[in-house]
């Protein structure tokens, strides 16, 4: 029997995925507060919704639109959501002060676009030859990763959670065959958070644009060559049309998170039901986001291999294996910055590593012994 979309969002409930979730987020109330912060009333909220992808962009869009959706079906219309594509209301990359200073109460996005002005939040999105997708929620959920998430954004009145994930990337479209990593040198491509500083170190230019622009980027050459998510996506962006060469594996973002990001003051003054309908919601999301993700490139790889006159390509391991140790360099530098940088990197990488001994006994043995003999 099917489930669709909608049967499966009504029949999600606070005891079931979501429950440590929820549980975790009023630690710390008094009975008094959250029984007084908790009283129901008819007052009806309007928030506003900023992202940074583009309106009505396939998956994240629809995911944050379909967030909304839920939100107002739990509350009974309570709280209503208007989203809004990036540069609807604001540009792509300003969503984060947008909702920091409450011009808009929420986000959506990825927190390795925020680098510039907080460097230790690109741990919350990804981390070259870092953890893939369900070890990132297993941190952020169920580990250490969401109070410090929390603790990051705190200075900034946010509050983060985890909003989808893209699944391991694809490794980019070039317009040059990688053949050594000196190939890198001066190729301008599209790549944020720690992979664009790998890219630089390798003698690449790194360059950080919305998604609605790298079209026409790698078109007029401003770009050589750039990532963007998986075969779905990289196909409704035409890429295949403009760009030869088709990489793999997505080495700079192997489980990129996606967040949402709320105004702490403004979800504070919401009746805690409201609050918990926020994370419940968030969490249906992120766990719908990856699936979709899953779902289509699936579908769009043998669409790819059968329309374009495209070459799919494995970086070679000489080039992977310079581009792991220069990574291995950067963090090293990254974490010295300050304490808390520290703080999340080792707790980040604690987690990796336990995590890594146990797929390297179960999913690496399946995924190379036993399910490519079937």
């Amino acid at each position: 029997m099917s489930i669709t979309r909608k049967n499966f969002f009504k029949g999600l409930a606070i005891g079931t995925i979501a429950a440590p979730f929820v549980i975790r987020s009023v630690v710390g109330k008094t009975n008094a507060q959250q029984q007084s912060s908790g009283i129901i009333s008819d007052r009806k909220y309007r928030w506003k919704m900023v992202t940074t992808w583009p309106p009505n962009f396939p998956v994240v869009g629809e995911g944050a639109v379909m967030f909304a959706k839920m939100v107002a079906e739990m509350s009974a219309g309570r709280l209503e959501i208007q989203v809004y594509g990036a540069g609807e209301l604001v540009p792509a990359l300003e969503c984060f002060d947008t909702v920091r200073t409450g011009a808009a109460e929420m986000a959506s996005g990825a927190s390795y676009y925020w680098s510039g002005k907080l460097p230790a939040a690109q741990f919350f999105s990804t981390v070259p030859f870092g953890m893939n997708a369900q070890q990132m929620n297993a941190w952020i959920i169920n580990g250490e990763g969401w109070d410090l998430w929390k603790e990051i954004y705190a200075p900034y009145d946010l509050i983060p959670m985890p909003f989808g994930n893209t699944g391991v990337q694809m490794g980019g479209w070039f317009n040059r065959k990688i053949n050594t990593i000196a190939d890198f040198k001066g190729l301008k491509m599209r790549m944020p958070g720690l992979g664009g500083r790998v890219l630089e170190r390798v003698g690449g230019t790194p360059v950080l644009l919305a998604g609605g622009e790298i079209y026409t980027g790698l078109e007029r050459g401003i770009l050589d060559a750039t990532e963007w998510i998986g075969p779905y996506h990289d196909y409704l962006m035409g890429f295949h049309q403009i760009a030869k060469y088709y990489y793999t594996p997505g080495w700079h973002e192997p489980g990129t998170v996606l967040e949402l990001i709320v105004n702490k003051t403004q979800y504070e003054q919401l009746p805690s039901d409201l609050q918990a309908i926020i994370r419940v919601a968030a969490l249906a999301t992120n766990h719908w986001i990856l699936s979709e993700f899953e779902a289509k490139n699936n579908e769009y790889l043998s669409i790819i291999q059968n329309e374009a006159k495209v070459e799919i390509l494995r970086f070679p391991e000489e080039v992977l294996t310079t581009l792991r140790v220069v990574t291995s360099d950067i963090l090293a530098e990254f974490v010295q910055q300050n304490a808390l940088s520290k703080k999340i990197y080792n707790s980040y990488q604690d987690f990796r590593v336990k995590a890594t001994k146990l797929s390297d006994i179960t999913e690496k043995v399946f995924y190379n012994d036993i399910q490519s003999e079937i």
